[in-house]
């Protein structure tokens, strides 16, 4: 524990201990508990070098008047204190543990009503509960049926953390019931136990431990066989399969098979009683200890019989949540996977009148599947969980499957037509009108085909998947929901099924004019919709006649000359979304042009044109960001060996004039892409340069802007050995480049933005860019480098940067004339600041002391703030300010660090 924290903590336990003290923000308690907690795994004794907590808890928990959250703090630290055995030891002997865990005093004090006491009381002892003595002192203290009590508490958090305890209980000491005990399966003994919590880490169990454990185990199996079938409490029932689904997933083979005696009669009972609430958290216990048994004993073959029961209950939407609950689970068992199968499949068999179960089968729940599909609710919710489950069923061996995955293809997209009133079907009825207009339906099938295009021998439905989507997409009454997930079941589609000879002229044709007529629509979802699906299809690769022939599905469905005026005229919509989307998917549908060096068209220049526009004047900053990443594709795209084109220089000025808005952006993540086509053109600059490391093998890239750095430090790439006069000139005039390219200055203006992101991206730049034209290691500057400069603004980050130059040669100054005893520095300070704007890039590069502020950047504030010391301080000062508070004057606050 840091010395400073030492000597805070006798403080910050007097102030807790008072309990008309205030604390910096409610979470401060568990904060500290947290600190605790990772000082108790990482080992030594805290008691020890904190005697001031064993004082806290005494005063405390010898205060009946203490409140609550304290007092129940206290309780879960002494727990923690107590988790090794000289802790235990210790607070035994101060009769702390006795005083602390008394739950018949705390109900006397009338707090056993605080539901935060019997959280306290419960994690207290779990935490303590980690070697045998405090098994012996939990058995002795007759904790174990207040704790039973509790299963059934009003408060669900107080249920749950006494379920986990007794859980705990079970398996973190199950291995000193089968202590010495011979002819145990070890096979079977080790792959039960080796998810169990941790072993004991005594090399045997006393007598005394195993009759323990014995007592407890029996106490809470009766418990559980007695409490399990409801009665009056369905909530009861509920906590004891959540525990025991918990145990029969991690239980040994003694607990597994004492269990299963057990609440073996208790679990068929629930099964014949047929109860909704409780069908999910049953098949969750059934499937529990199915997964953990081996089927070579008698409690296996009772788990066989229980699962095959659940799959013939009569209630027919509690039968599809078993069949869905078993599937999900991935068991391997042939006979209960083809029933599960078969019970998911008949709603669908039913209402879409397709054999999917044969045609000389008969179903022994078809008539009660028809009586709750006439309920438009029951019909709907059973509907979607079969549907939620098709795509795992069409990938099932063929022994399991009673019918083709086609066939369950074409299921769907005739309940598809259904829904939207497109067909009526063979099926039932009565059912089907259930399903007409269902927005719920229409989605579930919509995700449910997405996936199908998976499934084995379904490409030949690729035209009936299309008129069925085109359709949906035509109808004026679908949902704006169900279009985009129309668009994406139509890009994953034609992405599998890469050889569209199956699609129809008429059928491209129709679709065409459904992206025309939809592109147009009132409403900005559906365009927005309509635009991103144009550019994720010019994405996908697709075959013509002959392998050797590929183009983009988008020119391949559309026509390119639909595509591009589509995305032209989105570009002036009124929605900025539209338009983002919009400036993306161009970028796609020219991806290949780019690639193989065509030139511009027309066309091609007045969007590039249209683009430049947005970045200067569009309002919102998604278009901004799409122009910029526009311009990183492009650039990316264009190979570095193709020979210079109008198209290329068209592009250098692009970007110039991307670099210089991009900079100058008020949004940060415009900023970022800005820096990112600086990267580009960095990369492409020194790509020949064999000193050049890009900046992205140094730096890992963050996964948020925002989120916290690794404090790595960065190592300078420093290069060895004497450069030749040509290459000294080759690299001045690349930087030459540079800078009138507009990348340096882009640069600089990074380094010192108010976004941090921002400046981080610039600050890693420049070192690279320092390492690679100037490195430290060749001591003076290189006269060729030396002579490239680049011009300061004198407002903005300019001004800023010129500020930064101006201190480091003023403090030289200033360090030279107090050499010489020169007193008078201010006249000086102001020559410095007022000096020309050109400078040397490498001058520059050399004086931001970059390394340093790289330093400075990649440390987040948690490093300062959020820490053990800085939590213990807050709580001091919040308890000195509420000490104080009368003395201060009205409005006057005292601001604490609440991370």
């Amino acid at each position: 524990m840091d010395r400073e924290c030492v000597s805070l903590l006798p403080s910050v336990c007097e102030v807790l201990a008072d309990s008309g003290r205030s604390l910096p923000d409610d979470t401060s308690l568990e904060k500290l508990l947290d600190w605790f907690t990772g000082l108790t795994k990482a080992g030594g004794s805290q008691l020890e070098a904190c005697p001031c907590l064993l004082e806290f808890i005494s005063a405390v928990v010898g205060n009946t008047a203490s409140d609550p959250g304290v007092l129940s703090f206290a309780l879960k630290l002494t727990g923690l204190l107590a988790a090794t055995e000289d802790g235990f030891k210790m607070l035994q002997e101060r009769s702390v543990l006795d005083l602390v865990f008394n739950h018949q005093r705390w109900q006397e004090a009338g707090l056993w009503e605080d539901p935060c006491l019997r959280i306290g009381w419960i994690q207290g002892l779990k935490s303590m509960l980690q070697h045998p003595k405090a098994l012996s002192f939990f058995v002795k203290s007759d904790f174990i049926e207040p704790l039973l009590q509790l299963q059934t508490d009003s408060s669900l958090f107080v249920a749950s953390a006494a379920n986990q305890m007794l859980a705990h209980i079970l398996l973190f000491f199950q291995r000193v019931s089968s202590a010495g005990c011979n002819g145990v399966n070890k096979k079977k003994d080790d792959r039960r136990t080796q998810t169990s919590i941790t072993d004991l880490e005594h090399p045997a169990a006393t007598v005394d431990t195993i009759a323990e454990y014995t007592a407890v185990l029996v106490a809470i199996t009766g418990y559980l066989k007695e409490s399990l079938v409801p009665k009056e409490n369905l909530h009861q029932s509920l906590q004891i399969l959540k525990l025991l689904s918990m145990l029969l997933a991690q239980a040994g083979p003694p607990l597994w098979d004492k269990l299963l005696q057990t609440v073996g009669d208790s679990l068929e009972e629930l099964v014949t009683v047929s109860c909704n609430q409780l069908t999910l958290p049953l098949m969750d216990v059934i499937l529990a200890a199915h997964s953990s048994g081996t089927g070579e004993h008698v409690s296996d073959q009772r788990v066989s019989r229980l699962l095959s029961s659940m799959l013939n209950i009569n209630k027919q939407s509690d039968l599809i949540h078993a069949a869905a609950a078993f599937l999900r689970r991935g068991h391997h068992d042939t006979v209960h996977t083809a029933r599960a199968v078969r019970i998911l499949l008949l709603p669908l068999d039913i209402i879409s009148g397709k054999t999917l179960l044969g045609t000389n089968t008969t179903d022994e729940h078809r008539f009660s599947m028809v009586e709750q599909l006439k309920s438009k609710t029951s019909c709907i919710s059973i509907i979607c969980v079969c549907l939620t489950n098709t795509p795992q069923i069409t990938l099932m061996p063929s022994d399991v499957l009673p019918c083709p995955p086609d066939l369950i293809v074409t299921a769907v997209l005739s309940l598809l037509r259904i829904c939207s009133g497109i067909s009526s079907s063979a099926g039932c009825s009565e059912a089907c009108r259930n399903l007409i207009g269902s927005g719920k339906v229409q989605k579930c099938a919509l995700e449910a085909l997405t996936t199908l295009n998976n499934s084995p021998g379904v490409k030949e439905k690729i035209n009936d998947v299309f008129t069925v989507l085109i359709q949906y997409l035509d109808n004026p009454d679908s949902d704006p929901t169900v279009l985009h997930k129309s668009y994406q079941v139509l890009v994953k589609w034609t992405s599998v099924c890469t050889e569209l000879s199956f699609i129809t002229e008429q059928l491209k044709q129709d679709l065409v004019e459904v992206v025309k007529k939809r592109v147009c629509d009132m409403r900005w979802e559906v365009r927005d919709s309509t635009v991103e699906f144009l550019g994720h299809l010019a994405g996908v690769h697709v075959f013509l006649k002959s392998p050797g022939e590929v183009r983009d599905a988008c020119e391949a469905l559309l026509g390119g000359c639909c595509t591009t005026p589509l995305l032209r005229e989105a570009l002036q919509d009124t929605e900025s979304y539209v338009r983002a989307s919009a400036i993306s998917a161009l970028a796609k549908t020219q991806a290949h042009s780019w690639q193989q060096g065509e030139r511009l068209s027309q066309e091609e220049t007045e969007i590039v044109s249209r683009l430049l526009e947005i970045l200067s004047q569009d309002t919102e900053g998604f278009s901004r960001r799409a122009v910029v990443q526009y311009f990183i594709a492009w650039f990316s795209s264009c190979s570095s060996n193709s020979p210079p084109s109008s198209s290329t220089s068209l592009q250098m000025q692009c970007v110039r004039s991307v670099l210089s808005q991009g900079s100058a952006d008020l949004d940060w993540e415009v900023k970022v892409h800005t820096l990112e086509l600086a990267e580009l053109l960095l990369d492409e600059a020194f790509s020949a340069h064999r000193g050049y490391r890009k900046c992205s093998d140094t730096h890992q890239a963050l996964s948020h802007p925002y989120g916290v750095v690794s404090d790595q430090a960065y190592t300078p790439h420093t290069h060895t050995g004497s450069r030749t006069k040509g290459v000294e000139s080759d690299l001045a005039r690349v930087l030459n480049n540079l800078v009138e390219q507009g990348v340096f200055s882009a640069l600089l203006s990074g380094l010192v933005d108010c976004d941090r992101p921002v400046g981080l991206k610039a600050c890693r730049l420049l070192i690279t860019l320092r390492d690679t034209v100037c490195p430290l290691s060749l001591g003076a500057l290189d006269a060729t480098t030396a002579t490239v400069s680049c011009e300061l603004p004198s407002w903005s980050w300019g001004q800023e940067i010129r500020k930064i130059l101006g201190k480091r040669k003023s403090d030289e100054a200033r360090g030279q004339r107090s050499f010489s005893g020169a007193e008078e520095v201010d006249s000086e300070d102001c020559r410095v600041m007022k000096e020309a704007c050109s400078v040397s890039v490498c001058e520059v590069l050399r004086s931001l002391s970059l390394d340093e502020r790289l330093g400075v950047l990649t440390q987040s504030s948690d490093h300062v703030h959020n820490s053990p010391l800085s939590l213990l301080q807050d709580i001091l000062t919040a308890s000195a300010a509420h000490t104080h508070s009368d003395t201060q004057q009205a409005g006057q606050e005292v601001i604490v660090d609440c991370y």
